[in-house]
């Protein structure tokens, strides 16, 4: 089980890559990320966006945030573009801090309970293995949008958890 700390590093980190991978989608060619390019979401945009609805979801369940609106399908429209998703990315990864600061060892203890749309029944999970999930769910489809990035000849961005700024590990 992730002890808090745990927690807090990989919400630093999360962070740290939403900076990375923001400074390097801004530096594409404005069509870029609205174009196809073979990710599971079709889009670099529509994958970012799923992340933010993704974490929102959650978060609804872990933290009470309100939930967003829709389920997985529409996921991919949560902003028309990279400037309107980037405050709200940002906002929602600063108040994923707040929350892992905050967070107390009998936090990660027990079961989460919630209505899965996905799999069209009520789930039931340990709540840590519920928080890992948040974070692994980031990191693979950031490492997807990497590879999409550096497939059309762009240079990626730092991903290494031990090259975290401020408080990493």
């Amino acid at each position: 089980m992730p002890a808090p700390e745990d927690v807090l590093m990989l919400a630093r980190y999360n962070a740290w890559q939403n900076r990375e991978m923001k400074a390097v989608l801004e530096a594409l060619p404005t069509a870029v990320p609205h174009k196809p390019c073979g990710l599971h979401f079709g889009t670099i945009l529509a994958t970012v966006n799923h992340l933010l609805w993704a974490d929102r979801i959650w978060m609804s369940r872990l933290a009470d945030w309100p939930r967003p609106e829709g389920g997985i399908a529409s996921s991919v429209d949560l902003t028309p573009t990279l400037s309107v998703w980037a405050p709200e990315r940002f906002r929602a990864d600063a108040r994923l801090i707040v929350w892992a600061e905050g967070l107390r060892a009998a936090s990660l203890h027990g079961d989460l309970r919630w209505y899965s749309a996905v799999t069209g029944r009520e789930q039931v999970k340990p709540v840590a293995q519920c928080v890992l999930h948040l974070f692994t769910h980031q990191a693979h489809h950031r490492g997807q949008i990497h590879a999409a990035i550096t497939a059309q000849g762009a240079q990626g961005w730092t991903s290494d958890l031990v090259f975290t700024p401020d408080g990493g590990p």
